[in-house]
C-alpha cells in the first residue's frame, strides 16, 4: 500500500484489465499530487499515454465521423458574438462501445478514489447523465472560447469540481492548433498552452476563476478534426472560498474567434 489509500499493483492485481493505465497512476499518485496542487494558472495535471494501446486504438477508430447523425451543434451567440462553434453526443446509447466502456470505468469508484487523491477533494461523484460532457469534435474553423464552466449541475444540484478532457488526434500536429489554453483570470492570454494528441488526459479543478478554451480557430487540414472526450465530477457542497451563486458558463470574449 502506498499514501493513496489503494494497492499500487499492476493492473492484473486487481483481477481485471483496465482501459487506462491504472497500476501506473497509482505508483505515480504522489507525485502527482504534488504537481496538480502547484500548477498555474489552476491545479491541473496532463498525463501522456493514458489509455492502454489496444483501447486507444479502438476508440480512435470508433470515433464517429463528423458527418454521423449523432451530433449535436453546439453553435453559441452570446451578446451578438460566437463563442463556441462545436459537435457534441452526451447521448450515452449514441456513443460508440468502445468508448463507451472508457466513460464508464472514468465514472467507477476506483478511479473516482484515485481522483481524490489527486486533487484532494474528497467524497467526489460521477455523473452517469453526461450532462455538457461525452464526446466532442471541433472541425476546421471551430473554436470554443475562453470560459469558466458552469458550477452546479442543472438537474441533481451538485457542486462541480473536476473536469477531465482525453483526447484521441492520432498524428496531430502543433500548426494544426486546438492547443487547451488555460487562463489567469483577469489576465488575457494562455498561462499554459496543450496540444490535444492522443491519448493525453487533462484533469484540471473546476471554480469560477479556471478559464480555459481554444479560442483560436481550428486549422487542421479538410477531413481532420479535434475529437475528446470529457468527463465532468462533483461534490455535495464545495469549500466556502470556492461558493458562489449558481450560474451557467462564464464566457470570456475574445477577439480570436470573432
Amino acid at each position: 500500500m502506498s499514501g493513496t489509500g489503494v494497492a499500487t499493483a499492476p493492473d492484473q492485481a486487481f483481477g481485471e484489465k483496465f482501459c487506462f493505465q491504472f497500476g501506473r497512476l497509482l505508483d505515480e499518485a504522489d507525485q502527482a499530487r504534488v504537481a496538480y496542487a502547484k500548477a498555474e494558472p489552476f491545479p491541473h495535471i496532463v498525463i501522456d499515454d493514458f489509455l492502454t494501446e489496444d483501447v486507444l486504438i479502438e476508440a480512435i477508430a470508433a470515433f464517429p465521423t463528423a458527418d454521423a447523425p449523432i451530433w449535436q451543434n453546439d453553435d453559441f451567440v452570446i451578446s451578438g458574438h460566437r463563442v463556441s462553434l462545436k459537435k457534441a453526443c452526451c447521448d450515452e446509447l449514441r456513443i460508440p462501445v468502445p468508448i463507451r466502456k472508457i466513460l464508464r470505468e472514468l465514472n467507477s469508484s476506483m478511479f473516482l478514489r484515485y481522483l481524490s487523491t489527486l486533487t484532494g477533494i474528497p467524497n467526489l461523484l460521477a455523473d452517469p447523465s453526461f450532462i455538457g460532457s461525452g464526446m466532442f469534435l471541433i472541425e476546421p474553423g471551430g473554436f470554443l472560447n475562453v470560459h469558466a464552466d458552469f458550477n452546479v449541475h442543472f438537474l441533481n444540484k451538485l457542486d462541480r469540481r473536476l473536469n477531465l478532457l482525453l483526447y484521441l488526434n492520432l498524428g496531430w500536429r502543433d500548426e494544426y492548433g486546438g492547443h487547451l489554453e488555460l487562463w489567469r483570470r483577469g489576465q488575457a492570454g494562455a498561462v499554459q498552452s496543450i496540444l490535444p494528441i492522443a491519448n493525453r488526459c487533462v484533469i484540471f479543478s473546476t471554480t469560477d476563476h479556471s478559464f480555459h478554451g481554444h479560442p483560436a480557430p481550428l486549422t487542421c487540414p479538410p477531413g481532420r478534426s479535434r475529437n475528446c472526450l470529457s468527463v465532468y465530477y462533483y461534490t455535495n457542497g464545495r469549500p466556502d472560498e470556492e461558493r458562489s451563486e449558481a450560474h451557467n458558463t462564464i464566457w470570456t470574449p475574445n477577439p480570436l474567434s470573432r
